[in-house]
């Protein structure tokens, strides 16, 4: 994977950093639920129905904000120098650990570090030293 460092820009860093804190304090205060992906993404397989309509319109922004935000900008170039083999692994890893941490890094790391809460302050500890680890294996020792 590589980065378009000609066109990140610290201010379209900044606004999306608020929009997320945004829609999470406002999901929070109007909803009491916590904006953490795996938690919402799994409730629709729990087939609640008096809470699918939110989770549904939340995962369906998910989906649109590229296309949307295409209209009125050019998406950044992504490369990704893996096989997709290598991809569903890493998502099924992935899985695996936002349920062994209960919630996955914007449950935690967006939501639980805001709240100060002790739990989500070592869970996103791990979930950063787990990619350092796992960035510096792959890049500089088995290459």
């Amino acid at each position: 994977m590589s980065i378009d460092w000609t066109h990140f820009t610290p201010g379209s860093a900044l606004a999306g950093g608020m929009v997320i804190g945004i829609a999470t304090a406002v999901l929070l205060l109007l909803a009491g639920r916590i904006a953490g992906i795996s938690g919402i993404v799994g409730g629709l397989f729990r087939l609640q129905w008096r809470d699918m309509g939110w989770r549904m319109a939340f995962v369906a922004g998910l989906i649109l904000a590229p296309y949307l935000w295409r209209q009125f900008g050019e998406l950044p170039t992504i490369q990704v120098d893996t096989s997709y083999v290598v991809l569903a692994l890493a998502g099924l890893i992935v899985g695996l650990g936002t349920r062994y941490g209960s919630g996955c890094t914007s449950g935690h790391g967006v939501c639980g570090l805001s709240r100060l809460s002790p739990r989500s302050i070592v869970a996103t500890l791990i979930f950063m030293m787990t990619g350092i680890t796992t960035v510096y294996v792959i890049r500089h020792l088995l290459s």
